[in-house]
């Protein structure tokens, strides 16, 4: 692309003219009248803005002699995004005149101060430079991309010379310490192909790792695969260009509330595709990095050890007088060699459809990587048959069964496209961001990570193979709109069918698939007593069976969201739901029941009878390793949950998960909390502060509105409205309300509000706490204790809605 506005000619030698050439660049405004411009992008507009800076800075350098300036980094690359410093070096001669080098300087660097430019600037001798270097990594990679602007060039040259010859010469000490560097900037960073706000240049995966695989590549030791990297490079660097010129300010982090900008101006249709290409190119920087610091340790250890001599007499057995690297066989066309999986020489991937399946299966299971070129080999394998032969079927439940070593290995698999071709399904879901603070992965990563857990509950399962499938396929209805179980359980069953399951088993891959959030909702939001709430499972699941491989799903599928998606508590309410549901699909009647259950926790019986006898509230509060949990049994009366979820948040503890049911006259609240910070609180003042919540001598109301008044500003970016809905057959004996929201100091105390000020009755509560999202659920009556009518229910729960939003 041509800028029309400055003319090749033009070197702006005051801050005025280069400011006006560079907007004309950015804006594409024209240079002359009556001439249309046009903003360049992505690489020529960098190259275009690296120009105009070069012949400025050399304009203010002008004739001086025994000094040279010079650009190093990004800068030296001739690579200049809108916002970026000027990384500059000022050489010069070791017997210049201090004075006269210090003018020079000044006369270089205010003009850059004053046009409000960033600016790193060193002034040094060669021979300075090259000690600076050998102490200072991060110098001594910036001057490998030193480039000459202005004045005398040999010193530039003779510093480049220099610093190429040092590097090289210093890589088996250099290398080591600049991968150090890198793992400890992706600890602090992230990973970025799995962050929501990433940082495009210091997470890993970002420019700072591209730079350091052409640091590399540069010692003359290992090179980085080619193979999709420069496209990687120039869309991390097209998209932090987007990022400088829509925010007008010097920053590479991709923040929520840019990312819709951002993309427009990649001509991108929204900020989702934008992470989904950022995350791609991402990907394909970590494997790069993966694969070279692989070869460089494998080259340096190659290096500290003397080389095998030749054990056969008369030169045989070996080229060059050294033993060949040991082959040991790890499946059919598969061996070790050199700590990698590596092809047989028989092996013929254009004859062995089979072949990346068997090769990935193995390499994982002896928790090896495939050799770079043995994946670019499997990539030529034919198309498999459909349906898919056993052997297949099989080397791909091994390979997803492998436990850790699945993630190395199926990543090597799609870096070369292959696990596309075996699965084409698999493109709807690749690096495909999840917009929720719960998630730790995108969702194919999550996937894997699924199958990861999965395999450490195999032997609970009498069928590993379908859990393992199930677990690989259960969020494969998130590439397409609706609900994503419901779409994904067609696909699911197609690809079942595809790979050579029997009808009936795809069938249960289906099943699970449709239902894999069905036992965590359920025992999260329901009333595990209440006969309705196993029907929800009886009616899904059809045999017990089913029922146990959808148990594994659930906790592989919770753990490897994050760890806010899983814990003790969760897991004692699944296992609950899968008893009594299990013991119906097994024969066992189902237990109509019309009244509350008598409680089945040893430790609320006595808070009950106490409450009843004492007539007032009674407080348990005991630490555990996953949070606190605090008991409340309170007679019964209007105002107990606002009150109690008040007092709660004014001592600000956040509320995990709830459940509450009133049963002989008594309320009892089990709560699961976590302080946002500090200790706990004293049971006895938490007790003394419900009774005055519930007598009226203390303002809750007015105290958490102080206290959102202080916060409220500080939240940042558009978040979901609220909504409120009946749960159709949700319980027999009461109206089921569904509330979802984001999460807010005071939340569930407006709820509570909410409900008393609409005239029912709380019979029963369970809080489902997610990240910065909740689900609840209310079981509600009416004053005679009878579920609502239908129009009351969709009332109270447009009422409930509007206090919320």
């Amino acid at each position: 692309m041509t800028h029309t506005g400055l003319r090749a000619t033009d070197t702006p030698t005051d801050p005025g003219s280069y400011a006006a050439a560079r907007l004309r660049l950015l804006t594409g405004e024209p240079g002359e009248p009556g001439k249309p411009g046009e903003a360049p992008a992505g690489p020529a507009l960098r190259t275009a803005l690296a120009r105009l800076t070069d012949g400025w800075l050399g304009a203010l350098l002008g004739r001086a002699h025994d000094v040279a300036l010079v650009a190093v980094g990004g800068y030296g690359r001739g690579e200049l995004s809108p916002r970026s410093d000027l990384d500059l070096l000022l050489l010069h001669h070791p017997g210049a005149d201090p004075a006269r080098v210090a003018a020079v300087a000044d006369r270089v660097w205010y003009p850059v101060w004053d046009m409000g430019l960033a600016l790193d600037h060193a002034v040094r001798t060669p021979a300075g430079a090259r000690a600076t270097a050998a102490d200072d990594l991060k110098v001594h990679l910036g001057l490998l991309d030193a480039r000459h602007l202005a004045g005398d060039p040999a010193l530039t040259t003779a510093l480049r010379t220099t610093a190429y010859a040092d590097w090289r010469a210093q890589a088996p000490r250099r290398l080591p310490e600049l991968r150090e560097l890198c793992e400890e900037r992706a600890a602090r960073q992230g990973e970025l192909r799995f962050l929501l706000e990433p940082d495009l240049k210091e997470a890993r995966g970002g420019l700072r790792d591209v730079t350091a695989l052409r640091a590399v590549a540069a010692s003359w030791l290992a090179d980085a695969p080619r193979q999709g990297l420069e496209e990687a490079r120039t869309l991390l660097l097209d998209t932090r260009d987007a990022l400088h010129r829509t925010t007008g300010r010097a920053t590479d982090r991709l923040t929520l509330q840019e990312q819709d900008q951002v993309a427009a101006a990649l001509g991108l249709p929204g900020a989702d595709a934008l992470l989904s290409r950022v995350y791609r190119a991402a990907a394909t920087v970590s494997y790069a990095g993966d694969v070279t610091w692989r070869e460089v340790g494998r080259v340096l250890r190659a290096r500290s050890g003397r080389p095998r001599v030749r054990r056969v007499l008369g030169g045989l057995g070996g080229r060059g007088g050294f033993v060949e690297p040991e082959r040991l066989p790890l499946a059919e066309g598969v061996v070790e060699q050199d700590g990698e999986a590596v092809l047989a020489r028989t092996a013929r991937p254009d004859r062995d459809p089979v072949l990346p399946l068997r090769a990935a299966a193995a390499a994982a299971r002896a928790g090896l990587p495939l050799a770079p070129h043995t994946v670019r080999r499997l990539a030529a394998a034919g198309p498999l048959p459909v349906p898919w032969p056993a052997e297949a079927r099989e080397r791909l439940v091994t390979l997803l069964g492998a436990g850790e070593h699945t993630v190395a290995a199926w990543e090597a698999l799609e870096s070369e496209g292959v696990v596309s071709r075996l699965l084409p399904e698999w493109e709807r879901v690749r690096h495909r961001p999840q917009r929720n603070a719960v998630h730790r992965w995108t969702v194919d990563r999550h996937l894997v990570e699924t199958c990861v857990r999965a395999a450490a509950l195999a032997r609970r399962v009498a069928r590993p193979d379908l859990l393992l499938v199930a677990a690989l396929l259960h969020d494969i209805g998130k590439g397409s709109d609706g609900d994503h179980s419901v779409e994904g359980e067609a696909v699911a069953r197609d690809v079942a069918l595809r790979i050579g399951f029997a009808a009936e088993d795809a069938s249960v891959v289906a099943t699970l698939v449709r239902h894999h959030l069905l036992l965590v909702e359920t025992a999260t939001r329901r009333d595990l007593d209440d006969p309705a709430t196993v029907r929800a499972v009886t009616d899904a699941v059809a045999d017990t069976g089913t029922l146990e491989l959808l148990h594994a799903l659930t906790e592989a599928d919770a753990l490897a969201t994050g760890p806010a998606a899983w814990s003790v508590w969760r897991a004692s309410l699944v296992d609950g739901l899968v008893r009594r549901a299990g013991a119906v699909l097994a024969g066992e009647p189902v237990v109509e029941r019309a009244d509350a259950a008598p409680p089945t926790d040893g430790r609320l019986r006595p808070a009950a009878a106490e409450a009843r006898a004492s007539g007032g509230p009674v407080v348990r509060l005991s630490a555990h390793e996953d949070g606190a949990e605090l008991l409340l049994a309170v007679p019964d009366q209007p105002g107990v949950l606002p009150a109690a979820a008040g007092v709660l948040a004014l001592h600000r503890l956040t509320v995990r998960a709830a459940d509450v049911r009133a049963v002989d006259g008594v309320l009892l609240l089990r709560w699961r909390v976590a302080t946002e910070y500090g200790e706990l609180p004293e049971a006895s003042r938490l007790r003394s502060d419900l009774v005055r919540a519930l007598d009226g001598s203390l303002d809750v109301a007015g105290r958490l509105a102080e206290r959102e008044a202080v916060y409220a500003p500080r939240r940042r970016g558009s978040l979901p409205p609220p909504s409120v809905t009946v749960a159709e057959g949700g319980s027999r004996s009461a109206t089921v309300l569904e509330v979802r929201a984001e999460d807010a100091p005071g939340l569930l105390y407006r709820i509570g509000r909410a409900l008393e000020g609409a005239g029912v009755w709380v019979r029963g509560a369970y809080v489902s706490t997610l990240g910065g999202s909740v689900v609840d659920a209310f079981y509600v009556t009416g004053a005679g204790g009878d579920p609502l009518g239908e129009r009351e229910a969709v009332a109270v729960a447009g009422a409930v809605e509007r206090v919320l939003g």
